[in-house]
């Protein structure tokens, strides 16, 4: 073989040679990639749960940790001013069946324009007598922010179909059709709202409509004014974060 093809020859072998080594060295770096982000995210993973369980089990106590600080975990302790009348035990408005769990508060109106909190709590009473339906609602608040308690919070009230089983459900007396709440109405809601949050762990998201389990325009400005049902839920965080205390521990 003459001697310049045997030097091409070897020169092809040698480029060759290091093309698979610079593929080789390219595989490494990409399994050395792979294997550090597989690792770094396996870390991420375990800090984050490891934070999440010490959260749990401080009760969400403000810290600091590198520096950082944490939010601290509020909720509303005091109860809002309000009317224990409870209802007779019947079968069409207080059955006496138990609530185990509350996993959520709905907020209704009463449909039934300057009628007083008074007034719905009577109905549902008289539900005993006349059997014309299955009603009521745990509280009830009037048009001057008076609230009316109608069944225990341990017992399931005939209001939010099927979510009555785990829930707590408000009545709110309107002034008008319009179904928007008076001031002191909407006010009351917030304090109720607020102390019912904190007394069972549950957050703005845990807080709907009678519309969002049936469909119903219940409650009806709240219903056809989206904005509105936000701004609620924006006031519940605001007056938890302005009016609440630090939670340390299990509320009774």
């Amino acid at each position: 073989m003459p001697y310049s093809q045997n030097v091409r020859e070897r020169e092809m072998d040698r480029r060759k040679y290091e093309a698979r080594k610079r593929r080789r060295r390219k595989r490494r770096r990409q399994q050395f990639m792979a294997r550090s982000i597989v690792v770094l995210t396996a870390m991420l993973i375990v800090v984050v749960a490891g934070y999440g369980m010490y959260r749990l089990i401080t009760g969400g106590a403000a810290v600091q940790e590198a520096g950082v600080p944490v939010a601290e975990v509020k909720y509303v302790d005091e109860r809002p001013e309000l009317l224990v009348e409870l209802l007779d035990y019947n079968e069409y408005s207080r059955p006496g069946t138990a609530l185990e769990q509350v996993n959520g508060i709905v907020v209704h109106y009463t449909a039934n324009p300057g009628t007083t909190a008074e007034q719905n709590r009577s109905y549902f009473e008289n539900l005993a007598e006349t059997g014309e339906t299955y009603a009521s609602s745990h509280f009830v608040i009037g048009l001057s922010g008076e609230i009316v308690q109608c069944i225990p919070c341990n017992e399931i009230a005939y209001a939010s179909n099927e979510r009555n089983a785990d829930t707590i459900s408000i009545e709110c007396c309107i002034p008008d059709d319009t179904g928007r709440f008076a001031d002191a109405t909407y006010d009351s809601l917030v304090k109720l709202v607020t102390w019912l949050m904190g007394r069972y762990g549950l957050t703005e998201d845990d807080v709907i409509r009678h519309y969002d389990v049936t469909g119903k325009a219940c409650p009806k400005y709240y219903v056809e004014n989206e904005w509105a049902w936000n701004q609620f839920r924006e006031d519940l965080v605001s007056y938890i974060d302005t009016y609440g205390i630090a939670k340390t521990e299990e509320i009774q």
